[in-house]
């Protein structure tokens, strides 16, 4: 298993709604990537989206374009949709993501089998994305 992106979330406005069978929370955020694959920046509009339908798990969605520079030094966007289920204990287990790229050299991601963990961090988190041998 190799840590491919590494994405520190700065987390911005944060809009939630409670009805009577469900909830739901959207979260804006700002960012930025390093790593050995990738240098760049998440572009405006970056958006977590978490549901809950009582009594079913609560969802999460965040889907964020990253723009910067890949291992080539060729200028390139990422797109991630990065899902999760938490488990009863409301607790993450991990994550699911999804890359679109235009990178020629990065293109591997778009069909490398990836999970993802969520680190807490400050008035944010931190990302880890890796590819699953």
């Amino acid at each position: 298993m190799e840590e491919i992106l590494t994405i520190y979330i700065d987390l911005m406005d944060i809009f939630e709604v409670k009805g009577k069978t469900a909830e739901a929370v959207m979260i804006n955020f700002t960012g930025n990537c390093k790593g050995r694959y990738f240098n760049g920046n998440v572009l405006p509009g970056g958006v977590d989206t978490q549901k809950e339908f009582y009594p079913q798990n609560r969802t999460l969605s965040a889907r964020y374009i990253l723009e910067g520079i890949d291992d080539k030094g060729k200028n390139c966007r990422i797109f991630i949709e990065n899902e999760a289920v938490l488990g009863s204990d409301k607790k993450l287990d991990h994550t699911t993501p999804k890359i679109i790229t235009d990178s020629k050299s990065l293109a591997w991601m778009e069909e490398a089998y990836l999970k993802g963990t969520i680190e807490p961090i400050g008035d944010g988190c931190i990302i880890h994305i890796f590819k699953i041998d």
